[in-house]
């Protein structure tokens, strides 16, 4: 969830109208260490429109940074935020898995810091046409990357029963999966679901009144489909591991996450990246099998209330985060 949620009077294109970004403090005071080395490198591999990046540069005038994203809006705004600083700042329309020939591409073979503030940005939540938020009547699109990729609409007019199944179960943990997907099938065969808001009646007439008093029957239902579209977590398990191979010894990695099924992928790259590798019973632990990273966090650190009541967006986070401790061959 790049950046923050912004003050309602201010102009959506504009960059500098945005709030402090989800837990800016604490992932400056965990990159602190690596980025402040003379000549560090830092990878944002989710620049969003930028925040991080900003607060990131303003205090390391020898920091480079690297901003990857796939969406092309959010490059534009992030450039005209970040442009005064020249070229430390590098940006690159790439999806986070790209890391590393992005950092090859610049000149770089390590990086001593990379944070990913994952899932959908304040910018392609607050704009309504893009089709994210399930409260916004607009057309079914849910790319992240414009340029490319199959709809969401185009997964509702061709998927199978089944699939759509599978998809909400899945990437929704959706426990009416079964009964929503066998509602959109019999919905679209009087006409396709092209809108937010067409899906969403289909979606609150197929769910029993108990559960709509609960929550909203959308939710899980579109977080599924936005995953699907940008295969979010297929791409997370190999942009996590990409990052921390390009780490430097010392360097640091700040992951926040904002719903569960990231969260594990990310928890279980760095615990298994952050075990001993030496067999059972071993009276001495070898070099060559003494954990790759560190744990800098116990956990998944949370946002504390006055962020949380500041900014909503943050009440979903998890923060986890690890550091380099030796090299492997």
């Amino acid at each position: 969830m790049n950046d923050t949620a912004r003050d309602a009077s201010a102009d959506p294109r504009d960059p500098g109208a945005l709030h402090t970004p989800v837990l800016l403090d604490r992932c400056l005071e965990l990159l602190a260490p690596a980025i402040d080395r003379p000549g560090a490198v830092v990878v944002d591999a989710t620049l969003g429109m930028g925040g991080h990046s900003e607060a990131m540069l303003d205090a390391r005038p020898e920091l480079t940074l690297i901003g990857l994203d796939r969406d092309t809006e959010a490059l534009a705004l992030a450039g005209r935020r970040l442009e005064r600083f020249g070229d430390r700042a590098i940006l690159v329309h790439a999806v986070y898995d790209e890391i590393a020939e992005a950092v090859r591409g610049a000149g770089f073979d390590r990086i001593d810091g990379v944070l990913f503030d994952l899932g959908v940005s304040s910018l392609q939540l607050d704009d309504a046409d893009r089709g994210f938020a399930y409260a916004q009547d607009a057309p079914l699109d849910m790319r992240m990357d414009q340029e490319r990729g199959v709809t969401a609409f185009e997964i509702l007019a061709t998927a199978s029963e089944g699939r759509l199944r599978a998809i909400f179960e899945r990437y929704g943990e959706e426990p009416l999966a079964a009964r929503y997907a066998r509602a959109i099938v019999a919905a679209r065969a009087n006409g396709p679901i092209m809108r937010s808001g067409e899906l969403v009646d289909v979606l609150q007439e197929a769910t029993p009144a108990a559960v709509r008093n609960q929550r909203h029957p959308a939710k899980r239902v579109f977080q599924a489909l936005r995953i699907e579209v940008n295969g979010e977590l297929s791409v997370l398990e190999r942009a996590i591991p990409a990052a921390l191979d390009l780490l430097a010894v010392g360097g640091r990695a700040v992951i926040m996450s904002y719903q569960s099924l990231e969260d594990r992928l990310v928890k279980r790259e760095l615990v298994r990246r952050s075990r001993s590798t030496a067999p059972a019973g071993l009276p001495v632990e070898l070099p060559e099998h003494r954990p790759e990273f560190r744990l800098l966090t116990r956990g998944a650190e949370l946002a504390d209330t006055e962020e949380r009541e500041r900014n909503p967006r943050a009440i979903p986070v998890r923060l986890r985060a690890a550091e380099r401790a030796r090299e492997i061959s």
